[in-house]
C-alpha cells in the first residue's frame, strides 16, 4: 500500500520591518497629529481663559493652594512657555514634518503623471463616459480631440501602444499643493510658537546666566544677573506702571514668583493720562499720551496716543494700553486716635507707595499707602434703590475719593484698610466709610462712622475719646448721679463705671461675655438686656457731655436729629473694638497722580505665524475650492473600418461640477467628429 505524498509548500511570512521603518510610519500617522493638535488645541484655550503670568499670590488668592498646586505642577499660569506644551510643539512639527517627507514626493509625481497606461476595460467603468465608432481615421480624431481638450482647459500627454493610442488630460494638478500647504503651515505656526516660547530666556535661567528676582524691591535695585539687555530676548511680554509726568526704558517680565527687568532700546514718557467711565462704575476707555524718546533713531521725540484695542508699535516693539492706577498720589492724613491716645490728632503726610513708620502705645506700626481713587462708582445698597427704579445709571453712584493702606506690626502681620474722604449718604443719613479684612481675598467689613451737622467725623471722635477718659467717664458719672432726684447706691454707679469701661475696650460683645460669665443660664436673657440698657442710659451721658462741649444747649431729652446720631455713634461703637486700628485715618486733602498701565510686547516669531497663516488659508482655498480633473480617451482602428473612441474622466471633488464639464467636452468632441447629437 503506497502512502500519500503530502506537498510541503513553503509559509509566506510578511517581510520585517525595520525600527527606523516603524519610527517613521508611527510619526507621520494621520491619529498622532490629530491627538497633538487636540492637545494644542485645549492648552490654547486654557491659556485665553486663565489669566497667564499673574503673581502667584494671586492664584493662591483667586482658586486656592490646592488648585494653584495644580496649576504651578502643571505649568498652567504660563502655558505657553511650559516644558510640555512646548515639547509637544516640537513633536508636532516632527510628525508633520514627517507626513510631508512620505508623502510630498508621491503627490509630486502624481501631479505630473499623465498615467498613460489605463485600459479599455477600466475607462468604461467609469460614471463620466462615452464611446463612439466614427468614419474617421485615427489622425483626424487625435487631431479632434487635441482641439477639444484644448478649449476645455485640459493639457494633454499622448502615448501610442501600436494597436491603439492613449491621450490623458489633466487639469487643477496643484490641488496637491492644498495638502502641501496646510501640512507646512502647521510646520510653520509651530516653529513660530517655539520662537515665542522663551526658550532662549529658558536655556539662560537654566545655565544660570541670569536669574529670576524674587525679592519685592525697586527696579534701581535689581541685580545685574536679573536684568535683560535689548534684543537678547527675541519675543517677550512685560508690564509697567507709568506715572504722569515720568518716563522709563524697562519693563518687568513677571515669571512664576518673580520676574525680570527687560531693558528697552528706547525710554517711553507719560505726558497725560485720561480714563472714562460707564454709568455703571467700569471703565470705558482710558487713553495715554506718550512720547517716545529714541536719540539713536528719532531727530526728536515721537508723540504718540495709546488707547484700548489701538497700540503703538515702535521698532517691532507693541505697546498696549492694558490698565491703570495711583502714580503716587501725594495725600495729607489725620490720625485720629481710636484706643484711648489723649494726644492730638498728628497729620501725616505721605505718598502712594511710601511706607512710614509709626510709634503707637500699641507699638511700632508700619503704614504702607497702597492706592488712591478719585472716583468710585458703586451699587447702591438696595434700600436706597426704590421699587420703581428703572434706569440702570440710577443704581450706581459716586462714592467719592478713597485710599487703602496697611498697617502691619513688627511681626510682619497686617490688616488691610479703605477710608473715604467724604460721608456717603445711606437711609437718608451720612457716614463715613471705614473698611477693614485680613487678606485680599475676604469682603471689606465697613465701620460706618456717622457725620456731624458739619459734615465732619469731629463728634463721633470726641465722643470716642471721652469713652476712653476713664478719670473723665467716672466724673461724668458721677456728677450725673449726684443731680438726680433719687440717689444712686455705690453698687450702682461701680456697675456703671465697670459697664462703659467693657464696652470702651471690647465693643458690646465684651458686655454680652461678662454677662455671660456672672449671671445663671435661666437669667442670661434678662440680664444682658438690663446691662445693655444701663449701658445706654450712661453712654447717652456721656454724649449729652460732649454736645454741651460743643456749645450746643441741650436738655435731658434729645432732639430728634441728635438722637438720630446717638444711635448711629453706638452701632459704631459697638463694633469699633473689631476695627483692629489705633487710629482713624482721615483724609483730608491729596494732590493726584495718575498712572498708566502699559503692557510692551515684542513677537519675534510673529512674521513666522504670519507666514504660516497665509500658507493655511492658500492652502485650505486650494484644497477646498479646486478640483483636479483626469480624462481619458482610449482611440484604436476599428475592424470594421474607421474608429473606435471610448472617451472618460473623473474629478476629486465638486463631482457636479465635474460633470457638467465633462458634458461638455464630450460635446465638443462629438461636434469635431461630426457625430450627430442622438448618437451621442
Amino acid at each position: 500500500m503506497t502512502e500519500p505524498v503530502t506537498e510541503v509548500r513553503p509559509v509566506r511570512t510578511a517581510p520585517r520591518r525595520s525600527l527606523g521603518w516603524l519610527l517613521l510610519e508611527f510619526l507621520g500617522s494621520m491619529n498622532l497629529a490629530i491627538t497633538l493638535l487636540v492637545v494644542v488645541s485645549i492648552a490654547s484655550v486654557i491659556g485665553t481663559v486663565l489669566k497667564q503670568n499673574e503673581p502667584f499670590q494671586n492664584y493662591i488668592i483667586k482658586f486656592g493652594p490646592f488648585w494653584f498646586e495644580v496649576f504651578q505642577r502643571l505649568g498652567l499660569s504660563d502655558v505657553y512657555s511650559a516644558a510640555w506644551f512646548v515639547g509637544i510643539l516640537a513633536f508636532l512639527v516632527v510628525s508633520t514634518s514627517v507626513c510631508l517627507y512620505r508623502h510630498v514626493p508621491g503627490m509630486l509625481r502624481e501631479m505630473s503623471h499623465y498615467r498613460t497606461d489605463v485600459q479599455a476595460k477600466s475607462l468604461r467603468a467609469f460614471h463620466n463616459r462615452a464611446e463612439w465608432r466614427v468614419a474617421a481615421d485615427r489622425a483626424a480624431v487625435l487631431a479632434g480631440l487635441g482641439e477639444a481638450l484644448k478649449a476645455s482647459g485640459f493639457k494633454a500627454r499622448l502615448k501610442d501602444h501600436g494597436d491603439h493610442v492613449v491621450a490623458a488630460g489633466m487639469r487643477g494638478g496643484f490641488n496637491r499643493l492644498g495638502y502641501l500647504f496646510t501640512h507646512l503651515a502647521i510646520v510653520v505656526i509651530c516653529l513660530g510658537g517655539l520662537f515665542d516660547g522663551n526658550l532662549l530666556l529658558k536655556w539662560r535661567e537654566w545655565r544660570g546666566d541670569i536669574r529670576l528676582e524674587t525679592r519685592d524691591v525697586a527696579a534701581r535695585d535689581v541685580p545685574p544677573e536679573s536684568r535683560l539687555a535689548p534684543g537678547t530676548t527675541p519675543s517677550f511680554r512685560g508690564n509697567i506702571m507709568l506715572p504722569e509726568g515720568s518716563a522709563s526704558n524697562f519693563a518687568f517680565l513677571r515669571l512664576r514668583d518673580g520676574f525680570f527687568v527687560q531693558e528697552l532700546p528706547f525710554a517711553l514718557e507719560l505726558k497725560k493720562f485720561r480714563v472714562d467711565y460707564y454709568p455703571t462704575g467700569q471703565p470705558k476707555d482710558f487713553v495715554s499720551q506718550v512720547l517716545v524718546h529714541d536719540s539713536g533713531h528719532l531727530d526728536k521725540p515721537l508723540e504718540a496716543t495709546i488707547r484700548v484695542n489701538h497700540p503703538l508699535v515702535y521698532r517691532g516693539y507693541a505697546i498696549y494700553q492694558s490698565d491703570f492706577g495711583d502714580g503716587g498720589s501725594k495725600l495729607r492724613l489725620r490720625a485720629w486716635p481710636l484706643a484711648g491716645q489723649k494726644a492730638e490728632a498728628p497729620v501725616i503726610e505721605g505718598s502712594v507707595g511710601q511706607k512710614l513708620g509709626l510709634k503707637t502705645p500699641q507699638g511700632e506700626l508700619t503704614l504702607e499707602l497702597e492706592d488712591f481713587r478719585l472716583f468710585n462708582i458703586l451699587p447702591l445698597p438696595k434700600s436706597e434703590v426704590g421699587e420703581d427704579e428703572t434706569d440702570q445709571a440710577k443704581k450706581f453712584r459716586n462714592f467719592g475719593p478713597n485710599f487703602t493702606f496697611k498697617l502691619r506690626d513688627s511681626a510682619g502681620q497686617a490688616l488691610e484698610y479703605v477710608s473715604y474722604m467724604v460721608p456717603t449718604q445711606l437711609d437718608g443719613r451720612g457716614y463715613f466709610l471705614a473698611g477693614t479684612r485680613s487678606t485680599p481675598a475676604e469682603e471689606y467689613s465697613y465701620l460706618r462712622i456717622p457725620a456731624d451737622p458739619k459734615g465732619t467725623p469731629t463728634r463721633f471722635l470726641k465722643l470716642v475719646a471721652a469713652l476712653h477718659d476713664a478719670p473723665r467717664v467716672e466724673a461724668i458719672l458721677d456728677a450725673n448721679a449726684a443731680q438726680g432726684t433719687q440717689p444712686v447706691p455705690a453698687e450702682v454707679r461701680e456697675v456703671r463705671k465697670r459697664l462703659v469701661g467693657l464696652f470702651a475696650k471690647g465693643g458690646a460683645d465684651a458686655v454680652i461675655a461678662r454677662a455671660k460669665e456672672v449671671v445663671p443660664a435661666e437669667r442670661l436673657q434678662e440680664a444682658t438686656g438690663l446691662y445693655l440698657e444701663i449701658l445706654r442710659g450712661s453712654l447717652a451721658e456721656l454724649y449729652l457731655q460732649v454736645l454741651r462741649d460743643e456749645g450746643l444747649v441741650v436738655e435731658s431729652q434729645l432732639g430728634e436729629a441728635e438722637q438720630r446720631f446717638f444711635e448711629d455713634a453706638l452701632n459704631a461703637l459697638a463694633v469699633l473694638p473689631n476695627y483692629g486700628s489705633p487710629f482713624y485715618l482721615q483724609l483730608e486733602n491729596f494732590e493726584q497722580v495718575q498712572a498708566s498701565g502699559l503692557q510692551i510686547a515684542k513677537a519675534g516669531g510673529q512674521n513666522i505665524v504670519y507666514l504660516g497663516f497665509a500658507l493655511l488659508i492658500v492652502g485650505v482655498f486650494v484644497m477646498f475650492y479646486t478640483s483636479h480633473r483626469r480624462v481619458w480617451a482610449w482611440i484604436a482602428d476599428d475592424a470594421g473600418g474607421g474608429t473606435r473612441v471610448i472617451l472618460a474622466g473623473t474629478g476629486n471633488r465638486h463631482q457636479q461640477q465635474f460633470d457638467r464639464e465633462f458634458a461638455a467636452l464630450r460635446a465638443r468632441l462629438a461636434q469635431r467628429l461630426g457625430i450627430p447629437s442622438e448618437h451621442e
